[in-house]
Formats: structure tokens, sequence, C-alpha cells
């Protein structure tokens, strides 16, 4: 049985801190129906531990397995889960999930660095805006499983070990990358020297800014660090504001009026207003307006949002195309939690350029 942690960073820094050898599986490509996409990321250590999951389950085992191989050896590996196939049902892992998944499994030890996996974390975490860069079909020159990081201009890859650079012919696509939804991450190809690279942007954490501090916020901020959200709170309230109330949040004490002082807005992909505070959501919103957060969603009733609209008054017209509200997905929500899960779903939709909607049919 494999032990299984949420949490890649926290893996990661504890198995560092002991000098234990890991792998690190990348989805590389996939065609058809798949649990993941090309850019996801999973640790796998020594003795049946790892984070994050490729598939739900389904192909853990054996990459355990395999991955077991990769740290003796040194040395990255390809494979490939297909199972479009009806033999799949017969001779592979009887999966039926009609896809593909094509997986890199990389070495990192201690002596290297714990490369590429420690370089990929280090820009994540100070939210450098960069992509890497990996080998999946390889040529004299570029062998399997060799890292780059891009150029901040997308004009060029730089090894991460040696002193390997490959020119981009074409940096439009990076260009283009930088204009997608802010949560969606796509990965894509580049071509070298004969091989092959798969491009992977680094994806950075959501900062969602959350203007009161009830007992409703609880539930959102569970789901946000579920989520992996940065998240921080802002209250007027001293009995609210505290930060032994919110230990997956950054909680700050703040009138209404000086919030903008307090924290700066751009900062965050989205805010969501829930003081039940009419004066207070009322200055919330003003700084907001004026601020570049793409998504703000107010909690409440369609009346209570036009009041606040009309409060607001030429203000209001710098929150259209941002403004939500009553915030949420239409999912039926009446408890605290049901509730944040609508929030957060709707979050999540439009920061990644999703509907929102169903992905069946009933039959």
């Amino acid at each position: 049985m494999i032990a299984y942690h949420a949490d890649l960073h926290s893996f990661f820094m504890q198995s560092r801190d002991r000098g234990e050898p890991l792998v690190l599986a990348t989805i590389v490509q996939t065609s058809g129906s798949t649990y993941r996409k090309a850019g996801a990321h999973m640790l796998i250590g020594p003795e049946g531990r790892a984070a994050g999951l490729l598939s739900g389950g389904c192909l853990e085992t054996d990459l355990f397995e395999r991955a077991q191989r990769v740290l003796e050896s040194r040395t990255a590996e390809l494979v490939t889960y297909d199972t479009r196939s009806s033999d799949d049902l017969i001779w592979g892992l009887g999966l039926g999930c009609e896809g593909a998944t094509t997986i890199l499994l990389t070495p990192l030890h201690l002596d290297s660095g714990y490369r590429p996996f420690a370089t990929i974390e280090a820009a994540r975490v100070a939210r450098m805006r960069t992509a890497f860069a990996v080998v999946i079909r390889a040529a004299p020159q570029l062998p399997l499983g060799q890292w780059f990081q891009m150029s901040s201009d997308g004009r060029a890859l730089q090894a991460l070990e040696g002193e390997a650079e490959i020119i981009v012919e074409d940096p439009v696509e990076y260009a283009n990358r930088q204009t997608l939804p802010i949560a969606r991450s796509n990965t894509w190809e580049v071509h070298a020297g004969g091989a092959l690279l798969r491009v992977i942007p680094v994806p950075l954490s959501l900062r969602i800014l959350i203007l009161g501090a009830g007992p409703d916020v609880l539930p959102l901020v569970q789901i946000a660090d579920l989520l992996g959200w940065e998240v921080t709170i802002v209250d007027h309230r001293p009995a609210y504001a505290v930060a032994d109330r919110f230990p997956n949040a950054s909680v700050v004490l703040s009138p209404a009026l000086d919030m903008a002082s307090a924290v700066d807005p751009n900062a965050y992909d989205a805010a969501v207003v829930m003081s039940h505070h009419l004066i207070s959501d009322i200055a919330y919103l003003r700084a907001l307006a004026r601020s570049s957060t793409a998504y703000i969603g107010v909690l409440g009733p369609v009346a209570r949002r036009e009041r606040l609209l009309n409060e607001l008054g030429a203000e209001a017209a710098m929150l259209v195309g941002r403004l939500h509200g009553p915030i949420g997905l239409d999912i039926g929500a009446n408890t605290p939690e049901s509730i944040a899960l609508a929030i957060a779903g709707e979050i999540h939709a439009m920061l990644s350029g999703a509907s929102g909607r169903s992905l069946g049919r009933s039959l």
C-alpha cells in the first residue's frame, strides 16, 4: 500500500531534509480521456511513500514499481499507459478509461541538488512566470529526460545541468501562453535538433482575498486550502480577525476604509466580499473597483448587490465584467459548507476560463 501525501511541497522538503532520493513523475503526453493532463507532477519516494496523483489511483502502483528501478539506475524512463484498446482489459491494467497517458520518470538525488524539481519548486514559491522543458524524444545531443528552463522572452532554453542551450525558432507560443486564463497552464511542444521537448509552465497558486471573517468564511478557507490557494482574510472586527481561527490563511485586522493600505488588492486573482456589513462592503467594493483583481464576488441577494452598486455611483462601472453577485454556482447551496463549495467552484471556473456547466448529460 502506498502512503499518499497531498502536499508536494511539504513532502519534498521533508524528503530533502532526510537526504532521501526521489523520482519525479511528470505527465508529458495525453490522448483521449485522462484523469490529469500534461504538466502534472507526482513525487515518489522509497518505502511506499508518494505525493500527488496522476490518475485516480489506477496507475500509481505500477508507477511505484518502475520508480524504484529508476532510483537504482539513476536514468530517466518513459512509460505509456494506453487504455483505449480492448486488449487492455485482458492483458493490461484493465482500466477501460479510453485514454493514453505518457509519463516521464526522472531521478532526483541529493548530490545533484534534487534538480529539476528543486529548481521548479523554487520558481513556483517565488511566483516566477516561467516555464521548464524536458526532452521526451531524444536526439544525439539531447538525451531523454534532460531538463531546461525557458528564458523570460521565450527565445531560448537553458539546460539545468551543463551548458546546453536551445534557441527557440518561434517564441510566439510562449507569448501567447501569457494571455491564458490565470488558473490554466497548458503545455506545448518544441522541436529542436531532432528532439521533441514538452514545455511546462510553472503553475502558480491562486491568491484569494476574503473580505470578512465571519464563521461562514471557515469552510471556504478549508476548501481553498485543499485546492492549494493562498488566502488572505481582512476584517475590521478584532473579535473576528484572529489568526488562530484560520490557521491556513493570513489574517489582517484593518478598518474597511483602510483595506487598500493594509493589503494590495492588485496582488490577488480573486476577491470575495462577505463581511455581512453594508458600510464595510461598500468600502471594499470601492477599493476593488480601482484594482486589477480579475474576479470579484459579493455574497448576498440581487437586491443587496444593487444597493451596493448604487452606493458606489460612477465607480460601479469599473466593476463591469468582473463583479459576480450573488456569488457562486447554482448548485442548490443552503449551508455554509455548500455555499463555500459554490463560491470556490465559480472562482475555479472563471479563473480557468471554464463554463462551470456539467460535463455530462443525464441518461
